[in-house]
């Protein structure tokens, strides 16, 4: 079997296709180990498994979040990274120089009309919709506790007089 330099096959790629830097490579492989991993501990199965485009684009999803925070939409459009089908374009970019492996039935299309990234991304992070938030309260029926002091600047109160000594 020969050997290859992984950052090698990577300046390979890049030379030949241009649209995504090395950051987004890494980016990629990294978000299928998370995937990978993640699937196994959720299935009780040890080790990698094979995982669908489908899968691969939740898992980068949530890589991104997790990782990367509210500067996840960011950096991925930093390295050229859009939408889904981004994704698929730098997996089977890998594939084709063997960096990763797929079956017969995986293709470019598992990677397309995936989800917005606009609503991936950016909208964990938005505050809460004010109109929603008042609704939530009244839900809650929040009433301030019987006999409580109903001054709330935060300022000390005279204590009341006590006819007990």
């Amino acid at each position: 079997m020969q050997q290859f330099d992984y950052n090698e096959m990577l300046e390979t790629i890049i030379a030949k296709d241009e649209r995504y830097p090395r950051e987004a490579y890494h980016f990629v492989r990294e978000g299928l180990d998370f995937t990978q991993n993640k699937m196994s501990r959720m299935s009780g199965t040890k080790g990698p498994r094979h995982v669908t485009g489908r899968e691969l684009t939740d898992g980068l999803r949530q890589y991104a979040l997790e990782a990367y925070g509210p500067m996840a939409r960011l950096l991925l459009s930093e390295w050229g990274i859009s939408k889904t089908e981004d994704f698929g374009e730098i997996v089977f970019n890998m594939v084709e120089h063997e960096l990763l492996a797929k079956t017969d039935e995986d293709t470019r299309d598992d990677f397309s009309g995936g989800y917005d990234f606009e609503d991936a991304f950016r909208k964990p992070f938005l505050p809460l919709d004010p109109a929603a938030s008042l609704a939530d309260s009244a839900k809650r029926n929040i009433t301030p506790v019987a006999d409580s002091d109903n001054d709330r600047s935060g300022q000390p109160s005279e204590p009341e007089a006590s006819d007990k000594q």
